[in-house]
């Protein structure tokens, strides 16, 4: 079995953004040489996550509309408690920010057939940035297979 890596790195741009990276990923799936297998698509961070949705302008809007009524930035956490933590003085207060990734995971898996990725026809790969503005992001896609 073949593998190979590839970093993406993405620039947020907003405190809570949906980035469309199939094409990114899609080239890193072509030049692994790799036909049949799978790629694994990883966000390294806590705040952010990869998710396959649809690339919709207004179903965007209700993914964090929806992910805000779930855990609201203005709610009180106790991972916010600056002072009774061992961190940073200036560590973002993003609690909210952590329960919204805990309900999105880090990860995706793709198949690759034929080369390409096996995506349905409204199917995008989205970096979602919980935690973002003017934050470096890095996203590892692996893949693997013959």
């Amino acid at each position: 079995m073949k593998h190979y890596g590839q970093f993406i790195s993405i620039l947020s741009r907003e405190r809570m953004h949906f980035e469309d990276i199939t094409s990114q990923v899609r080239e890193a799936v072509s030049k692994s040489g790799i036909t049949e297998g799978i790629a694994c698509i990883f966000s390294m961070h806590t705040t952010s996550c990869i998710r396959i949705n649809e690339n919709e302008e207004r179903l965007l809007y209700d993914f964090k509309s929806f992910l805000e009524r779930l855990a609201p930035a203005s709610a009180r956490y106790l991972h916010d408690d600056i002072e009774k933590r061992d961190c940073p003085k200036d560590e973002p207060l993003n609690g909210h920010s952590h329960l919204k990734s805990l309900l999105l995971g880090a990860s995706e898996t793709v198949p690759v057939v034929n080369g390409e990725m096996l995506l349905g026809k409204w199917q995008s790969i989205f970096h979602v940035d919980l935690d973002g503005v003017n934050r470096q992001r890095k996203v590892m896609v692996k893949v693997m297979g013959d």
